[in-house]
């Protein structure tokens, strides 16, 4: 990861973490190398991050980390106050979305959230420049897909999702929703 791809990752970061301060138990999905659920940790929090690439992360108590495909490869456990996706519904394929709502619906507690993180489709043709110059390796850009952030409210309101949140950054290159569960 070259360094405009951590300053990126960690600008999401910054814009999730309000959202999550008061949470104890945190699901990160496409965790990466683990750096959110490291920042939450400590005090009693529990923290589980999953994704398909995972490289082995350095163990810290009350983290667990799995290396597989959500939602599936999730070990079952008490739900979880807030599920976290940060610049990952836009790589996963397009008949599986809905899935991806259901289950963070099904994983949460009655009062949990889901934060996320999702490009503008300018920042397609941005990172494809930045990867020619080697600025950022672009982290698995061909799997966007023309995503639109337009789908992500309608598909985790059909989900049983309420939109709390939707702010845009990175000088609206990228998008924050924040849904609550209307349980």
């Amino acid at each position: 990861m070259k360094w405009f791809d951590r300053f990126l990752r960690n600008w999401r970061i910054r814009k999730a973490i309000p959202h999550l301060a008061k949470a104890s138990r945190v699901l990160d999905v496409g965790c990466g190398d683990g750096t959110l659920l490291r920042r939450l940790s400590g005090g009693g929090f529990l923290g589980v991050g999953i994704d398909p690439r995972l490289t082995e992360p350095q163990a810290v108590i009350g983290l667990q980390f799995v290396r597989g495909s959500f939602p599936d490869d999730l070990p079952a456990r008490e739900p979880f106050e807030v599920i976290t996706m940060l610049a990952v519904l836009e790589h996963v394929p397009k008949g599986t979305k809905s899935d991806w709502a259901s289950a963070c619906h099904r994983l949460l507690n009655a009062d949990g959230c889901v934060v996320l993180t999702v490009p503008s489709p300018r920042v397609d043709a941005i990172l494809a420049v930045l990867r020619f110059f080697r600025l950022a390796d672009g982290t698995a850009l061909e799997e966007h897909h023309g995503f639109n952030p337009g789908e992500v409210t309608p598909l985790f309101e059909l989900a049983g999702f309420r939109l709390a949140t939707h702010k845009t950054f990175q000088l609206g290159l990228n998008n924050l929703f924040v849904f609550t569960k209307n349980d």
